[in-house]
């Protein structure tokens, strides 16, 4: 599966990884499992890394599917959370800009792109500079 996941439950954070082409019902199984973690919890921050994706399969259907998942698991009993997709590349860009169009006029859910590592650490209130650091002190 190009799409991986890890609870980093020292900072609240949830880090997921798309690698390669995405297929989206991979992210919808992901996210499924992310949910059924016994370490997930409502409002947990979400780095999305999409510096190695490669492309997407372009299937619109399956991301409002995803998307209206996410706003039902993420922004439940009111719990506002903050979502960051990290896309230094035009693939990763165009969708995280796709993302951040289907949240448009969604409360619970803040979304943010940042087109470096540091800049996304920064936003989620991490002391580390490097996504690689943050993975290795999360333990």
């Amino acid at each position: 599966m190009p799409i991986t996941f890890r609870i980093l439950q020292k900072y609240g954070l949830v880090y997921v990884r798309y690698e390669g082409r995405a297929r989206l019902t991979d992210t919808t199984a992901a996210f499924a499992e992310y949910v059924a973690h016994p370490n997930f919890r409502p409002g947990q921050k979400q780095l999305v890394d999409l510096s190695a994706l490669t492309g997407w399969d372009g299937d619109f259907l399956e991301l409002m599917k995803i998307q209206a998942m996410k706003i039902e698991a993420l922004a439940s009993a009111g719990i506002q959370t903050m979502l960051v997709y990290y896309a230094p590349t035009p693939i990763g860009f165009e969708l995280s800009q796709l993302a951040l169009k289907s949240w448009d006029g969604l409360d619970g859910l803040v979304a943010l792109v940042q087109q470096s590592e540091l800049g996304c650490l920064t936003l989620l209130g991490t002391p580390e500079t490097s996504f690689a650091q943050l993975l290795e002190n999360a333990g």
